[in-house]
């Protein structure tokens, strides 16, 4: 039964992120996505160059604000948008496009400061890669932990090297390991990203991947299905059968496999991603997130599971 678990408010079988922000304030809670045009050292020749495979030119901000207006310009703009399917909901600015702390530390903290003040903010999260955090930028982003609520969302993707590398990541796990640790030290919520789907991944290690991120200290996770998009390398890959997308059951099976792997108080704020579709080239079936959302809740129902379950079980 997974009554002993009851994230029941959405008659989920996991720590749905929606969940959390409802218990934790009491109401609506949604993110406003943010783009400070930052870049990312795996472009501009100072890790790489090119990106990694997988990655937009927008570098993931494609549904973002304007690079070119000011924060509060961005944050009215999508906030309205947004406002359309939540009202009277506060939200959370969300830097999301490209590596949110690849700059000077005085600039960031204002930039996030500024984005703290906002009208109906109740806190902040920041995307970016571990290798854009030092000590100095994790003891400022720390004394932010301490005015708001605070995550800083970590790029992994993967634990095993050898498909980072395939990858173009020019980012280790001991890369992730260092910036996780100092956000830790300095008591900064992290949520890591992993993404399933990556060509030569196997099924027993996108599960592994799960696995050892649940062994970590961190906040919550968001897992990610690999999409191909128009005008990255890793749709030249496709192009030429050098891999294949994930089947939609394929995938749902998957994720609730590695719901299982992970303890339940880990808040789990993404099962699918959101793919441009003027850009997606596979896998099409992803366009319909509610009937993948949906089919996980079929799944963990069928299966009478819940997140975390297989620890328990093995314990």
């Amino acid at each position: 039964m997974m009554n002993e678990f009851p994230y029941s408010d959405d008659n989920k079988r996991y720590h749905s992120y929606s969940y959390y922000l409802k218990k934790r304030f009491g109401r609506k809670v949604y993110k406003v996505p943010l783009n400070l045009d930052l870049g990312c050292p795996n472009r501009d020749g100072s890790k790489g160059v090119g990106g990694c495979k997988f990655c937009s030119a927008k570098l993931s901000g494609n549904f973002a604000g304007d690079p070119k207006d000011t924060i509060e310009a961005q944050y009215a703009e999508v906030r309205a948008v947004m406002e359309k399917k939540w009202r009277n909901g506060s939200c959370i600015p969300y830097f999301q496009a490209g590596s949110s702390t690849y700059a000077d530390v005085g600039y960031l903290r204002e930039m996030f400061t500024a984005a703290m003040s906002l009208e109906n903010a109740v806190g902040l999260s920041i995307a970016t890669r571990a290798d854009c955090i030092d000590r100095e930028k994790a003891a400022m982003l720390g004394g932010l932990a301490k005015q708001t609520y605070l995550t800083v969302e970590l790029g992994l993707q993967t634990v095993y090297d050898e498909t980072a590398l395939a990858m173009n990541r020019c980012h280790t796990y001991a890369d992730f390991l260092r910036g996780y640790e100092l956000l830790r030290e300095n008591g900064v919520n992290v949520c890591v990203h992993l993404i399933d789907g990556l060509p030569n991944e196997s099924r027993e290690m996108m599960l592994q991947s799960a696995r050892q991120v649940g062994q970590l200290d961190i906040h919550a996770v968001k897992l990610h299905l690999l999409h191909v998009l128009k005008g990255t390398a890793l749709a030249d890959m496709y192009a030429r059968g050098e891999f294949r997308a994930l089947e939609r059951d394929e995938y749902i099976s998957l994720i609730c496999d590695q719901l299982e792997l992970l303890p339940p108080h880990i808040i789990i704020e993404r099962l699918t991603g959101d793919g441009d579709k003027s850009e997606l080239i596979a896998p099409m079936w992803s366009c319909d997130k509610r009937k993948v959302l949906n089919g996980i809740d079929m799944e963990m129902a069928r299966r009478g599971s819940y997140q975390g379950v297989n620890l328990i079980h093995n314990s």
